[in-house]
C-alpha cells in the first residue's frame, strides 16, 4: 500500500504533467478549491510570466470574492486580472433556461480569450473529473472555445484536489465551493441584478450568523435554505435571527430544506422535466 507521501507526490507528478502539456495559461480563477489548485500548480511548473490569473467580474459573483481572489492570486506569486464580463447583456443569459451555464462561459472565454491571445496561452479551468457527471454546459462552451482541464487530464477527482491542496496548504483546500448567486434561482425565472443581490444579501446574513456553506435558493416570496444537515440543530436555536435576517431584505416565507446542502440542486428538477418531457 503507498503512504501518505508517495501518494502526494503521485498527485504533484500528474497534475505538473498536465500543467506542462498546456503550457502559457490564463487559469479562470473563482478562488474556490479547484482553480486555485490549478493556479498553485501553474505557478510551480511554468515561470511566472507564462502565469495569469483571470477572475469575472461579475454581478453574479458574491460581495467580497472578486477582493478575495485578488489576494490570493497575489498569496501564490501570480499576475491577476479582474475583467468585466457582460452577461446580464445577453437576453440568452437572462432568461434562464436549461442553458444558462452555456451563455455565462461564452461571456467568459468572450473576456479571457483576447488576454490568451495577447500571450499565446490557453485558457484553463478548474474541472475534476467529478463535474463532468453533472449537467454543466458551460463546460462544453469553455470546450468549443479550446479551453483546458489540466484536473480532467490529471484525472483528479474533488477528493484528489482537496488532499493535494491540503499537502500545499492552500488556505482554501477546505473552502465550501461558492457556484454564482444565479445558480440559486429556478430555471424559467429570469436572472435580474436586483435579484440577484437580494439573495447576496441574504446570505451573507447567513454567513454572519455562523453558516459558513449556505445556499438561499429563491423561489418568489420563499427562500428555501440550503445548509449541511449537521448545521440543523444551529439553524433551530438561531431560527428566529435566520428569519429576521431573511425577512429583512425582502423574502415573506423563510424555510429550511430538510434535505440539506446539495451543490446543483437546482439541475436534479430540471433533469426531472427533461425526463417527463421525453416520456410524454
Amino acid at each position: 500500500m503507498p503512504t501518505q507521501d508517495s501518494a502526494i507526490a503521485t498527485l504533484e507528478a500528474r497534475l505538473g504533467d498536465a500543467v506542462r502539456e498546456v503550457g502559457p495559461m490564463v487559469v479562470a480563477f473563482s478562488g474556490g478549491v479547484d482553480s486555485a489548485l490549478v493556479l498553485a500548480a501553474a505557478t510551480r511548473n511554468l515561470p511566472a510570466s507564462d502565469v495569469v490569473a483571470a477572475t469575472a467580474d461579475s454581478a453574479s459573483l458574491a460581495t467580497g470574492e472578486l477582493e478575495t481572489c485578488r489576494s490570493m492570486a497575489a498569496s501564490l506569486g501570480a499576475e491577476w486580472v479582474g475583467p468585466a464580463t457582460q452577461e446580464f447583456n445577453d437576453p440568452r443569459y437572462l432568461a434562464n433556461d436549461g442553458d444558462r451555464c452555456f451563455w455565462c462561459k461564452t461571456a467568459l472565454m468572450d473576456q479571457l480569450e483576447p488576454i490568451a491571445n495577447e500571450r499565446a496561452a490557453t485558457v484553463v479551468l478548474g474541472v475534476n473529473l467529478d463535474d463532468l457527471g453533472d449537467h454543466r454546459p458551460g463546460q462544453e462552451a469553455a470546450r468549443e472555445r479550446g479551453a483546458a482541464f489540466p484536473l480532467v487530464t490529471a484525472e483528479f477527482t474533488k477528493a484528489d484536489v482537496r488532499t493535494l491542496a491540503k499537502a500545499w496548504d492552500l488556505e482554501v483546500w477546505d473552502r465550501p465551493a461558492m457556484p454564482c448567486l444565479s445558480s440559486r434561482i429556478p430555471y424559467g425565472t429570469p436572472v435580474t441584478v436586483p435579484l440577484i443581490s437580494k439573495i447576496d444579501r441574504a446570505e451573507a446574513a447567513l454567513r454572519a450568523l455562523g453558516f459558513a456553506d449556505v445556499r438561499v435558493r429563491h423561489y418568489e416570496q420563499t427562500a428555501r435554505i440550503e445548509v449541511p444537515a449537521a448545521d440543523f440543530g444551529h439553524a433551530a436555536a438561531n431560527a428566529e435571527a435566520i428569519v429576521a435576517a431573511v425577512t429583512d431584505v425582502g423574502y415573506q416565507y423563510v424555510t429550511l430544506d430538510l434535505a440539506g446542502l446539495r451543490s446543483g440542486n437546482l439541475n436534479r428538477a430540471l433533469a426531472t422535466n427533461t425526463s417527463a418531457d421525453t416520456a410524454s
